[in-house]
């Protein structure tokens, strides 16, 4: 077997280029102070002795780990699935790495402030969804690197989101157009989640359009429930109940619709619903909903981040992302009692 010749180092590139390794870093590196003919004598040479700088080695040299730290509450979950989808693709576009921290419960929230793995191995943060304590916020500032945050305001930390405000209003006002005034809500309000941002502004607005238009809340109309088609479907079972149930209901997610309806056709009761998302599921279930461009929005904060990256300078700013209603067969005129599908 012939003996395999040992790797190319940057001192065998130095040596054919007639510089010192120092040059040669500088100029694979595309740092400045390099004239332009020694910065092609040391090209050349790394070429004819097809020299690779080791990515590992450049980082260190540069104390930039070309790495976007991402925080969300559940990995596994359509839209913080689709948040980091989208951010993922212009990472990897850009040969950026992507580092993902799942911290849904307590405890490992926790442990995540308490050790802030973070430090010194990324060079930006993307955080979705998420509600920080004063300590945290300061915790993460702390890193001097650029955050981002998606759906909800950081103090100090750049932004990507939707009015939740309106978007849920636009749900709420499209029943009432339709003649509903026996509304319910399913939502996490009272869930003690990191949807709670989220859960308060759409609980806020179904409490402000319903009274502009002159119709009395009625907390028994509203359910709290965990996030998830399970507690969709517990939601609208205990609505169904009431001595007077809705004739609509607006859902804080869709996910949650999708457990409304799924309990709806078992029962073979029929009460409109409208959702929150517009999921990739929603069409196929012909569900009414609050589209929001949720890949999109992963999309624009992961450009924001890269951004701030590559120039060195970082100033945080808000992008307001619009949001449509999507009407399907779902939701029907209040009169309407026997639709298509329940």
């Amino acid at each position: 077997m012939a003996d395999v010749p040992p790797p190319v180092s940057m001192e065998d590139v130095a040596r054919l280029a007639g510089v010192s390794t120092a040059t040669v870093s500088r100029t694979l590196r595309g740092l400045p102070n390099v004239s332009d003919e020694t910065r092609d004598r040391v090209l050349h040479a790394a070429a004819s002795l097809s020299y690779v700088v080791s990515p590992i080695a450049s980082r260190l040299a540069s104390g930039r780990t070309h790495t976007v730290g991402v925080i969300v509450p559940y990995a596994s979950r359509w839209f913080f699935g689709q948040i980091v989808a989208g951010a993922e693709s212009v990472l990897r576009a850009h040969s950026l790495d992507l580092l993902l921290y799942n911290i849904g419960d307590i405890p490992s929230r926790q442990r995540f402030f308490d050790a802030l793995p973070l430090r010194r191995r990324v060079d930006a943060v993307l955080t979705v969804a998420m509600q920080f304590t004063d300590a945290e916020t300061t915790a993460l500032l702390s890193l001097g690197v650029p955050i981002v945050a998606v759906g909800h305001d950081v103090p100090g930390a750049g932004c990507v989101r939707i009015d939740d405000v309106a978007a849920a209003g636009s749900a709420v006002q499209h029943l009432l157009a339709l003649g509903h005034r026996r509304i319910g809500m399913i939502s996490t309000y009272n869930d003690q989640s990191m949807f709670l941002p989220v859960a308060h502004a759409r609980h806020r607005a179904y409490v402000e359009i319903l009274s502009s238009a002159g119709v009395a809340v009625d907390d028994d109309l509203i359910m709290s429930v965990p996030h998830g088609m399970d507690g969709g479907e517990q939601a609208m079972r205990r609505l169904l109940t009431l001595p007077d149930p809705p004739t609509a209901v607006f859902a804080e997610s869709d996910e949650l619709a999708f457990g409304a309806l799924s309990a709806l056709r078992r029962t073979g009761r029929h009460v409109s619903v409208i959702g929150f998302d517009d999921h990739e599921l929603s069409a196929l279930l012909d569900l009414t909903t609050v589209r929001q461009r949720v890949f999109e929005q992963g999309v624009l904060a992961a450009g924001m981040l890269r951004r701030a990256m590559s120039s060195g300078a970082w100033t945080p700013e808000e992008l307001l992302m619009p949001t449509t209603l999507v009407l399907r067969a779902s939701t029907w005129p209040a009169a309407v009692r026997t639709p298509g599908p329940g």
